[in-house]
């Protein structure tokens, strides 16, 4: 897969070269290319923010730049025998990024991010690009960041560890939270190492049983518990056909019952708890 990263500040994408994506990109799977937007400006002051049309706060990253840019980003790219590029825009207002949505990335070939600052980019700029190529507006959560790059690194984390290659264990992303299909979408359940007390603390007994199956069902039920805490929702949208006799045994123990309709809600003496 490649990479292309458009920003003003390029520094800020120095953490691409550790960890898992340095990984990546030193096993030859993922070809990271970091630009200077500034490098396509043609004043003596780099500018590429202009006050905005109808006025308000703030300033909008102007479209001479970023149009330049791209044309010789994706020129250089086809050049490199790149092929099938898409643009992805962070921005507060885009569609919510989730595990899908990162396999759904990690399937294209090569990735364009335009990372915004101030008040975002020209919309023309997104408009033309979207002729030619598809284009993702993507935010990372509802909260404002002084500007894009950060979502660049978790998006491009995300989707470099489900390359082919990439993670040491093929199979390690599949039961991750979010994946899909994963638990019925359940969030991960605790995990634990050795040694087997540390600090007075010890670790569950059924985790050193040696009995899969009944570890499996612990690990299932901890999901549960983990999941009806800190994100309720999942398993109001989850299918009930997705869940197994024991799943909804555990469910009623945590105070959830079905609804006519085949999905779980939590009874309201329960919430008290």
């Amino acid at each position: 897969m490649r990479t292309d990263v458009i920003t003003i500040f390029p520094e800020y994408l120095e953490p691409l070269n550790v960890s898992l994506v340095g990984k990546a990109r030193a096993r030859g799977r993922l070809d990271v290319q970091v630009h200077d937007l500034r490098e396509w400006t043609y004043d003596r002051h780099n500018t590429v923010d202009d006050t905005p049309y109808g006025g308000g706060p703030g300033m909008v990253m102007k479209t001479g730049p970023w149009g330049d840019a791209l044309d010789e980003t994706i020129a250089d790219g086809y050049e490199a025998g790149a092929h099938a590029p898409v643009l992805v825009v962070p921005t507060p207002s885009g569609r919510p990024f989730t595990q899908e949505l990162a396999v759904e990335l990690s399937e294209r070939p090569w990735l364009i991010f335009a990372p915004a600052r101030y008040e975002g980019i020209d919309r023309r700029v997104v408009d033309e690009y979207a002729t030619r190529m598809p284009v993702y507006e993507v935010s990372i959560g509802d909260y404002v960041l002084a500007g894009g790059e950060a979502a660049v690194l978790v998006i491009t984390e995300a989707v470099a560890r489900l390359l082919p290659g990439v993670l040491g264990n093929a199979e390690s992303h599949r039961d991750d939270s979010f994946a899909p299909g994963a638990m019925a979408d359940l969030l991960e359940g605790p995990v634990y190492t050795k040694p087997p007390e540390w600090r007075g603390r010890t670790i569950p007994d059924i985790l050193l049983s040696g009995h899969h199956s009944k570890i499996a069902r612990w690990r299932r039920d901890e999901a549960f518990r983990r999941t009806a805490l800190n994100r309720p929702d999942m398993i109001e949208r989850c299918d009930a056909a997705a869940f197994d006799k024991k799943d909804r045994e555990t469910l009623s123990i945590m105070g959830w019952a079905p609804e006519p309709g085949g999905r779980f809600w939590r009874r309201p003496e329960a919430m008290e708890e």
